[in-house]
């Protein structure tokens, strides 16, 4: 981030300028209206390949019996429900969001599923994480980092959290460098996904910020490069699906 950049009072709300004071606010609203159908989005959004992303990233994650692991807006639970099992009753996985909506909605799912004897769930701000110094082996924040509204200060906090040699997972909507797969997101992000939002979730302004905010996310190199910032060895990324998707991990050294 450039100085004239953190000294900004204004930061991006998808397409929009806002005060930063004020971005947390606009994100909690587009939440709280769609965590509701939220899951049946997602599966219709990405035509079911979300499943996959994540899949992948549990796969790379290293994560075994016993560990302590953080769902940043971990939501409506997918993540969390996957590495509950695999750390089992020994291991602990936080599942933390800053928004309550979100939050209920991955109690009542998980609840359902009988997988919360080793979850907890903590209503958090990524920016100023309420955990211990070295507290946790892994991090994993899906499909959230791009509605923070500082990303850098996030970035550290979750440093701070994180053991030694424990490992940061980002996993975000990225930039593709394909023109004719641009071509078709582009027309995809902006004419079909607002409307499948409106009639779905009766909500299409909402999924038109939510496009808008992955066109605003930094592109791999420059978010690896902010991982890098926040004193993470090791930083790389793997695209997903020709780059719409990048798995970005990093280490505490």
């Amino acid at each position: 981030m450039t100085m004239s950049q953190a000294d900004k009072d204004t930061t991006d709300f998808g397409y929009k300028e806002v005060p930063k004071s004020d971005k947390v606010k606009h994100v909690a609203d587009v939440f709280h209206s769609v965590a509701a159908k939220y899951d049946v989005m997602n599966d219709l959004m990405s035509a079911g390949v979300h499943r996959i992303w994540k899949k992948l990233t549990i796969e790379q994650s290293g994560a075994r019996a016993g560990m302590k692991i953080l769902d940043i807006a971990g939501g409506t639970g997918d993540l969390s429900l996957r590495f509950s099992r695999i750390v089992g009753s020994s291991g602990r996985v936080t599942l933390a969001d800053i928004n309550d909506s979100m939050l209920k909605v991955g109690r009542d799912k998980l609840t359902d599923k009988g997988a919360i004897a080793n979850i907890e769930f903590v209503q958090a701000n990524a920016e100023c994480l309420p955990f211990p110094d070295n507290h946790f082996d892994i991090i994993t924040i899906a499909f959230g980092l791009r509605n923070v509204t500082d990303k850098d200060a996030a970035l550290r906090s979750m440093q701070r959290v994180l053991k030694p040699g424990g490992k940061l997972m980002v996993l975000e909507f990225s930039k593709t460098d394909n023109p004719m797969l641009s071509s078709v997101y582009d027309f995809y992000s902006f004419n079909i996904l607002p409307k499948l939002g409106q009639i779905i979730a009766g909500d299409g302004d909402s999924y038109q910020y939510l496009a808008e905010s992955i066109r605003m996310h930094p592109d791999q190199e420059t978010l690896k490069s902010m991982m890098i910032a926040a004193d993470f060895v090791n930083c790389k990324y793997q695209n997903m699906t020709g780059g719409v998707v990048a798995l970005h991990t990093g280490i505490k050294p």
